[in-house]
């Protein structure tokens, strides 16, 4: 599975557009939205570039190639300018035979996890902090935050290629962290 992974843009133009054009660069057929993707929220200050609009309009164009779970910032507004779905509170995938089960992070965390087999892997965004966490039975994965990096860390996403995780910084590409599923 090649899989682009990214959260919280928070409808800034700036950040999306870097992401979009990371994308591109990577060559991953898809891009998988952990949600958060047009308002701000009111925690938030405005992001660079925030134009909703904006980032709908690059964003819809795409909908073939985009698969996307519900942010607490997410509503039915939102679903009705956006031409994929994103309003589902999670969606199952599998990396070999490894269950990733992917949600915002606001209802299930790694405080709070939904029902999980043994071994799967609890995939969320939500508080914009990257992570690769070890639980007794699952491991945690948080990309980050896209637009709104919290607690030093970087604009950043990550790239799933087979079992591997590669987290990247948006500004300039590098690598920073890898991991094994």
């Amino acid at each position: 599975m090649k899989l682009m992974i990214a959260s919280d843009i928070h409808g800034s133009a700036l950040w999306c557009r870097k992401m979009l054009e990371a994308w591109k660069l990577e060559g991953f057929p898809r891009l998988l939205l952990l949600g958060d993707i047009l308002y701000h929220g009111p925690r938030n200050n405005l992001p660079d570039q925030y134009s909703p609009k904006d980032v709908l309009a690059m964003l819809n164009p795409l909908r073939q190639s985009i698969c996307c779970v519900r942010g607490n910032c997410d509503t039915e507004v939102d679903q009705m300018v956006l031409d994929f779905p994103i309003l589902a509170d999670y969606a199952l995938l599998y990396a070999g035979d490894k269950l990733i089960y992917a949600t915002h992070g606001h209802i299930y965390n790694p405080d709070s996890p939904p029902p999980l087999e043994q071994g799967a892997v609890l995939l969320n965004g939500h508080t914009h902090v990257p992570a690769y966490i070890s639980k007794e039975d699952f491991t945690y994965v948080n990309p980050g935050s896209v637009s709104i990096p919290k607690e030093g860390s970087c604009h950043s996403y990550i790239l799933l290629e087979g079992s591997q995780l590669y987290w990247k910084d948006l500004s300039t590409g590098d690598i920073y962290m890898e991991k094994a599923l």
